[in-house]
């Protein structure tokens, strides 16, 4: 029987403003996607150049994943996504002020140091407002905020367009965005023990045992830290790679590939991205059952990816032999839905390995998704630029998932980081 709370609890509410920022951020990096129609028209930029447009975003977003992660364990949550949200919401407005393909380029370039942050802060936020038995749900809810963002952005910008242009339709998204940053700022705190409305309830749910402030944390041991996560950044490479795909290119997909107008390829885009909203919860829900059921992270973990990714394979596969738009627009949904199915359990194994640098393991892991959407959308485009077909990017795809199945096996979240005893201690003064 699912418990209803009786009221609306502090944590509650820290991961209520994460989903929004989830939604708000891919709001604000995919909607290129839905006006790259029209601004391809008034700029006169090809599908190489409009490929390139999508991955300068990636460029810094891909460095600031782990700059971002230990700027986070540093810092703190609340003032690491309030910079980050100005810098974002900033160039999100200045979008539409752009005059051609260099400047269009800077401020997605802008945009990506803005995001690049967010999600591995937003980790290191819920390593220390949600139990541990409920990081798969976070992770996949919050997530599914983002794949709603993904579905709602086409038919919104689309209605944007129509009243206020494509470059009104980005300032009004980045007045949205400051609104978000205030918000934030004004309620977060990053020691549950400081927050105004937290419980003694509240805190025995989150194991803090004492309204004692948290003691100082130890420098990030980077040198073990780094190859410790590497399968785990090669793992999501190979979810990333897909991930980016779908995200730029779906609406441009269903436009130039299948010839239909800019509101009925963002309504198809849409319909694709909102099985990925059921992915994204499903798939945490099923980790946290499967690991309160056996105990074993590595089975809750490994096994919820392993079968997104051969799924998300499988449907991708399915695209080479059929040319019927209906039944393509069904495997592309499918191939979603399996895809997301790994977000819950994959964000979840950085706080599974390094709880105490999980702002820095997490971006470590999704510097893998950031360098994939560097490279994956501008591929895309060179292919279709090359051979005019809109399916054969596709092929790499399916067999990077079948490759990052396999690659799951090696994460081990079951086995913690041990920080080295000489981390924990101040240096011994030199002899005299």
């Amino acid at each position: 029987m699912i418990r209803i709370p009786r009221r609306v609890t502090a944590p509650g509410m820290v991961l209520f403003l994460l989903c929004l920022m989830y939604f708000i951020t891919y709001v604000d990096r995919v909607n290129v996607g839905t006006a790259a129609p029209a601004i391809k028209a008034e700029l006169g930029l090809t599908n190489t150049q409009l490929g390139l447009i999508f991955s300068a975003f990636a460029y810094p977003y891909a460095l600031f994943q782990i700059i971002g992660g230990a700027m986070a364990d540093k810092w703190g949550a609340r003032r690491t996504l309030f910079i980050c949200g100005l810098i974002w919401a900033a160039a999100t407005i200045a979008t539409g002020f752009v005059g051609g393909v260099v400047s269009l380029f800077l401020v997605r370039f802008i945009l990506g140091f803005g995001e690049g942050a967010t999600f591995p802060t937003a980790t290191r936020a819920m390593q220390s407002w949600v139990p541990a038995d409920q990081r798969g749900f976070a992770q996949g809810i919050t997530h599914s905020f983002a794949r709603f963002g993904n579905a709602v952005t086409p038919p919104l910008v689309v209605l944007l367009m129509a009243f206020m242009g494509w470059r009104g339709a980005f300032v009004l998204l980045g007045i949205m965005s400051f609104a978000w940053v205030a918000v934030w700022f004004f309620y977060y705190r990053d020691d549950p023990r400081e927050h105004k409305a937290i419980t003694t309830e509240d805190l025995e749910s989150l194991a803090i045992r004492d309204r004692k402030p948290a003691a100082p944390k130890p420098p990030v041991p980077w040198r073990r830290l780094v190859p410790r996560m590497a399968p785990v950044t090669v793992t999501y490479f190979c979810y990333g790679w897909s991930l980016w795909l779908y995200l730029n290119w779906l609406p441009s997909f269903f436009k130039d590939g299948y010839g239909l107008d800019i509101k009925n390829s963002a309504l198809f885009a849409s319909g694709v991205f909102f099985a990925g909203v059921v992915g994204d919860t499903l798939g945490g829900v099923m980790s946290d059952r499967i690991l309160r059921k056996t105990g074993d992270l590595q089975k809750a973990r490994r096994n919820v990816i392993c079968l997104g990714m051969l799924g998300a394979a499988a449907c991708l596969t399915g695209v080479f032999f059929t040319k019927e738009l209906t039944l393509i627009a069904l495997l592309l949904s499918g191939g979603f839905f399996f895809l997301e199915l790994v977000i819950g359990p994959i964000w979840s194994v950085p706080m599974d390995i390094a709880p105490q640098y999980a702002g820095t393991a997490s971006g470590l892991m999704n510097f893998g998704s950031a360098f994939a959407a560097i490279v994956s959308p501008l591929t895309f485009g060179w292919i279709v630029d090359v051979t005019g077909n809109w399916i054969l990017p596709f092929a790499g795809s399916i067999g990077l998932l079948v490759i990052g199945a396999a690659l799951a096996f090696t994460m081990h979240p079951e086995r913690p980081f041990v920080v080295e005893p000489e981390t924990l201690t101040a240096r011994p003064l030199p002899a005299e």
